[in-house]
């Protein structure tokens, strides 16, 4: 029997918040005015690590127009910390640029003049910025209530690696880095809050904001019910506003003065707040003489910053996504988050994938050229199939890695373009297990009118969440997506969702939403049948109305059948949870692959891509357009990590934290071909067969791009970025014959 024809799943649709973002009707944290807001402005740390002896705050609490300056001595009664962390610094500054003090006052320039004048006694002590300070034998204590900087450690081990290896035909070993990256949203983090005593009331600008609300619920002592996180849209996330990051901040500022206060952190703030963890890498592994996979042992080591944050799970996530999308045997994975004496990281686009993918990926096409074969031949003899696992305790693969990566081969031409010695073409392969917890709920309101509207906790930052589950509502309920309404998430009035992030929603919150809609549904084919005298199968939905033969009955005439007036509603809950994967993750197992060409110039080592061609495994592509559009901005985000992205630390001190000195991708850099494949099964979790996606674009670009040079000049680099220094320096290292 044929599939019915889809109206609005696989549509490319307007975005339903295209026309408030693009006349500026949309509003951020930012834009907003509550009755009586303060301004806060935060006073941060100089130092890298020191004991704060004294904090002076009469001069900034004297001047005209300050309300008041929060310290540490603000929240003695309370459980400050949060992440790992205190929500400001308390006996100690462990980085600079940690906050020591918030002064608050009528205006941003009287709270920032005023914060000149809060003098902090400090007594500097040993630091450790960076990796290799931190874990060397000597090093300062990050923490002194603890034995050293480890502050997560996971592993990953299966068969016997040291056996793997003695069956080996050949082992390799190298040695790849990756930098600290920041996310550079349009917008930073902001946050407006009214502390009352009997409870709390935010604006923010936050990815997770019923995650924000527990955490604000525990440090200060409300019932959750207590505390409402209201999240209007977003400037982007990309990780970086996932949990708590200055909320407790500024709440606790709002507490002490007795108002609503705003704080919006510029662009140098933010990349103090939260980052991707830089990373050091030690990777080995043993292959046959034709390239079967026998064993890898690799020790990863991530740089988390001064506090916690999510930094185990990214080291979990780097221990497994290491493996790559691999059958390997014998595995011995170690992966560390370090405490160093700088900003915080925390999550970013396929936390610890594209630092592990670099360095897996690159290897594998180190491993091809060594052995003189393929690198797609290579990878295509490797992949793990459906139904295997990669790694033990987590779901078994759910999708079609040699099909996807047979499309990549023939849509980039890849076997022509490498018939060419020294053709700067790579590709790279890689795979995720994203998803989060699998905990969502959602309401669909059917109201008198005859209009439906999405009650959901998903964050709008983007990546269009209200389009995709418009579209869903639209093609269960048959009602143009017009007359449908999603507002952003509010905790108390919408209902529960975990997580905005890991391509969770389109999948998660898609399927409770669709849930929510076919209980709407069937109220509606109920009341339709009592009215027709027919059975609900008997009638259809179309236009926003019950038809039933040459009768036709419109969602608004439905409910005054219903309720005898113009009046009422119909209100669909669904609800999602472990059971949907017998309580083993990953929720999604995510796919993304690459193939690149480049442009290099030898005399200055400079490097421009000229082609790029993702590959997504989307499942069921819900709106085309909006895929290809998240999967060319991942991969231009991998673009920005290979060739110039990174946050440099000079004797403790952030040294490059404008757009002048830290350079991101910009339209000039974009590549002259720029493609993107969608790949659709019908075999993913979520609604209609989709899957998560909008991290797999990245994380093959920086491993694509590195075997793209050594194929064109010999050269590998282990080390990101590739700036035109650190290219000109390895051509001309390695001999004349590869300076042009």
């Amino acid at each position: 029997m044929a599939k019915p024809q889809l109206k609005y799943v696989g549509a490319n649709t307007r975005r339903v918040d295209g026309v408030d973002k693009v006349t500026g009707r949309a509003k951020y944290t930012g834009d907003l005015e509550i009755p009586g807001m303060l301004y806060g402005h935060v006073l941060r740390s100089h130092h890298p690590h020191a004991l704060i002896e004294d904090i002076d705050t009469t001069a900034a609490e004297s001047l005209p127009g300050v309300a008041g300056v929060l310290t540490g001595r603000d929240v003695a009664d309370l459980d400050p910390h949060y992440a790992g962390r205190p929500l400001i610094a308390l006996e100690r500054a462990r980085y600079a640029g940690e906050p020591v003090a918030v002064v608050v006052a009528e205006d941003p320039l009287t709270a920032e003049q005023a914060a000149a004048a809060v003098n902090v006694v400090y007594r500097e002590v040993p630091s450790a910025v960076g990796l290799d300070e931190a874990l060397a034998a000597d090093a300062p204590l990050v923490h002194e209530d603890r034995s050293g900087n480890i502050c997560g450690h996971e592993q990953v081990r299966r068969g016997d690696a040291a056996e793997g290896f003695a069956q080996s035909d050949h082992v390799f070993e190298h040695h790849f880095t990756f930098p600290m990256i920041y996310h550079y949203t349009m917008e930073p983090h902001g946050v407006i809050a009214d502390y009352r005593e009997d409870g709390i009331t935010l604006w923010s600008s936050a990815q997770h904001p019923f995650l924000v609300q527990a955490d604000l619920a525990r440090i200060f002592g409300f019932p959750a019910s207590k505390v409402s996180l209201n999240v209007p849209y977003l400037g982007g996330g990309f990780g970086g506003k996932s949990y708590a990051k200055i909320e407790p901040l500024v709440v606790a500022a709002s507490r002490k003065v007795g108002r609503p206060v705003r704080v919006c952190l510029s662009v140098p703030e933010a990349m103090l707040t939260v980052r991707r963890h830089s990373a050091k890498i030690r990777l080995k592994t043993g292959v046959k003489q034709d390239g079967t996979l026998m064993a890898r042992e690799a020790e990863i080591y991530l740089d988390t910053g001064a506090y916690m944050d999510n930094g185990p799970q990214v080291a979990g996530r780097a221990a497994t996504r290491i493996l790559g999308p691999y059958n390997i045997p014998h595995i011995h994975t170690d992966a560390y988050a370090v405490y160093t004496h700088s900003g915080g990281a925390g999550s970013f686009r396929s936390i610890g994938g594209p630092q592990s993918i670099f360095a897996g990926e690159s290897q594998m096409n180190m491993i091809a050229a060594a052995l003189g074969m393929d690198p797609a031949e290579l990878r295509l003899k490797n992949l793990l199939k459906r139904g295997e696992v990669l790694r033990p305790g987590l779901r078994p693969l759910d999708v079609n890695l040699a099909g996807t990566l047979k499309r990549l081969v023939a849509a980039s031409r890849w076997k022509k373009r490498t018939g060419k010695a020294g053709a700067p073409v790579g590709l790279a392969c890689g795979m995720t297990n994203a998803g989060g917890q699998p905990i969502t709920v959602a309401m669909v309101r059917l109201q008198a009118d005859g209009a439906a509207t999405i009650m959901a906790g998903s964050t709008e930052m983007g990546q269009g969440v209200r389009t995709v589950l418009s579209q869903f509502v639209g093609e269960e309920l048959q009602l143009p997506l017009e007359r449908i309404r999603m507002s952003g998430a509010d905790t108390a009035i919408t209902p529960y969702d975990r997580s905005t992030g890991s391509s969770r929603s389109t999948t998660l919150m898609g399927r409770a939403v669709q849930a929510a809609a076919r209980d709407v549904k069937r109220q509606l084919l109920k009341i339709g049948a009592g009215v027709y005298g027919v059975k609900p199968k008997e009638i259809r939905l179309m236009d926003g109305a019950l038809v039933c033969g040459e009768a036709r009955l419109s969602f608004a005439e439905v409910l005054e059948k219903r309720f005898g007036a113009a009046a009422g509603e119909l209100i669909g809950t669904g609800t999602v949870g472990p059971e949907i994967i017998n309580d083993v993750l990953p929720v999604v197992w995510e796919v993304g692959m690459g193939a690149v060409e480049l442009d290099v110039d030898r005399e200055t080592g400079s490097i421009s891509v000229a082609d790029y061609l993702s590959v997504a495994d989307v499942g069921k592509a819900i709106n085309p357009i909006q895929c290809e559009g998240q999967e060319e901005g991942a991969a231009m985000m991998g673009i920005g990590h290979a060739l110039f992205e990174q946050m440099v630390y000079e004797g403790g001190q952030l040294i490059n934290s404008t757009l002048v000195d830290y350079r991101i991708p910009s339209f000039s850099d974009m590549p002259r071909g720029f493609h993107t494949v969608l790949v659709e099964n019908g075999d993913g979790l979520g609604p209609y067969g989709s899957r998560g996606m909008g991290e797999g674009g990245i994380f093959s670009v920086a491993p694509a791009i590195t075997g793209a040079l050594a194929h064109a000049t010999g050269v590998q680099i282990c080390d990101l970025p590739l700036t035109p220094e650190r290219v000109w320096r390895s051509l001309r290292d390695a001999g004349g014959e590869h300076n042009g």
